[in-house]
């Protein structure tokens, strides 16, 4: 005989099953969700890597081109061998057609070289750095100078107006000359590949331009070369007429006053018109300012003041000096000092283009490096310039 409770007595263990049953399929169903959140993750990341790999090996649609780049290569070979084959396949592809000259004539530096050699006839001690520059295309360039005041004067509603002076107007004309380097390697060291012959050229030519310019600024004659300032006429300043420079005296043959040495120097700066004192610097070389230097004015002060940053020049009663040791010593009559505006009062003209030709053959066994550039200069405002004698009168 069953009693009461025997039927959930039965039940009991079944019951237990079921629950275990459905608590390990809970359990499975989240441990299999689990799972495939992380393969989706895995799947995400690997698919980033793929296109990080394709993005990486793949050559981009559009790049910067340097167009110096195969001028460059070619203007190399064709110094390390005389190869011109580069600068002929640019010509015949119709690229940097404007960078290629006839053999006979050598090839342009490539840009890079160009401006190492301009950036060091810039940073030179010559009048370069304080005067007027300017590249031309031409033969020859023209400055047009009004040296006079245009006329004025007043009138009122009702009467009359007189003419007035009308300006005179000069034409200044700088010719171009050639300026020519000719530095020699070993085609031994040439053949180095590990031999900067660029920078090496660039150093070269930059050094021997720097110093022939610097002279023929100062005191070239004008033929085959720049026209040094210091050729011009020279008048005391108190007669000066255009055409010629005016100095001031020291008032001392072949020295400063031994009584007011100091004088001579502020009588040169106000023998500039006020115009011009502005923009002005002093020209002198190294032993005319190690005599200047030691001037003081009434007050003890020295006039002399040297440059507190890097880069900058020395100064002379508020005024910068360069210093250029192309200028002349002080002797008797000399024109050790010139003091002026040289942007508005002496012009350099140059071609931008610098050309190359190599000649293995005229000093063997070393290879000849033949540059030249065109370049002119002259003075192109006479009233900018004022100069110091060292005389008595």
């Amino acid at each position: 005989m069953t009693t009461p409770d025997a039927k959930p007595r039965a039940e009991a263990p079944a019951l237990e099953v079921k629950n275990a049953l459905a608590g390990f399929l809970g359990e499975f169903k989240a441990f299999q969700a689990e799972i495939k959140t992380k393969l989706k993750e895995q799947e995400s990341q690997l698919a980033m890597l793929d296109r990080k790999s394709i993005a990486a090996s793949r050559p981009p649609l559009e790049r910067a081109v340097d167009h110096a780049a195969p001028h460059k290569k070619a203007f190399a070979a064709y110094l390390r061998s005389g190869d011109d084959e580069g600068f002929r396949s640019l010509g015949v592809e119709g690229k940097a057609l404007n960078t290629q000259v006839a053999a006979e004539g050598g090839y342009l530096v490539d840009p890079q070289t160009a401006a190492e050699i301009v950036g060091v006839l810039r940073s030179s001690a010559s009048i370069r750095a304080i005067a007027n520059v300017v590249s031309v295309e031409a033969t020859a360039f023209d400055v047009l100078v009004d040296h006079t005041e245009i006329g004025a004067g007043w009138a009122s509603e009702t009467s009359a107006t007189g003419e007035t002076e009308a300006p005179r107007v000069d034409r200044i004309s700088i010719p171009l000359h050639e300026l020519a380097a000719m530095p020699k390697a070993s085609q031994r060291l040439l053949d180095d590949s590990a031999f900067d012959v660029e920078g090496w050229l660039a150093q070269r030519i930059a050094d021997k331009f720097s110093r022939a310019e610097a002279l023929a600024f100062v005191s070239g004659d004008g033929q085959e070369k720049p026209t040094g300032f210091l050729t011009y006429p020279k008048v005391d300043n108190d007669i000066w007429a255009w055409g010629s420079l005016g100095y001031v005296p020291t008032g001392e043959d072949g020295d400063f006053s031994a009584s007011d040495p100091a004088d001579a120097i502020v009588d040169l700066v106000y023998a500039l018109g006020a115009r011009y004192r502005a923009n002005a610097a002093f020209v002198m070389n190294s032993k005319t300012a190690g005599a200047v230097r030691k001037m003081k004015d009434a007050d003890g002060r020295f006039l002399w003041s040297d440059s507190l940053a890097a880069g900058e020049p020395a100064r002379l009663m508020g005024y910068p000096v360069l210093v250029a040791e192309d200028m002349p010593d002080i002797a008797q009559g000399a024109f050790a000092i010139a003091f002026g505006d040289f942007r508005a009062g002496y012009t350099i003209a140059e071609r931008p283009d610098l050309r190359i030709l190599r000649d293995p053959f005229s000093a063997k066994p070393y290879v000849l490096f033949y540059a030249t550039k065109r370049v002119g200069g002259d003075v192109s405002d006479f009233a900018a310039i004022k100069l110091l004698r060292f005389a008595a009168s």
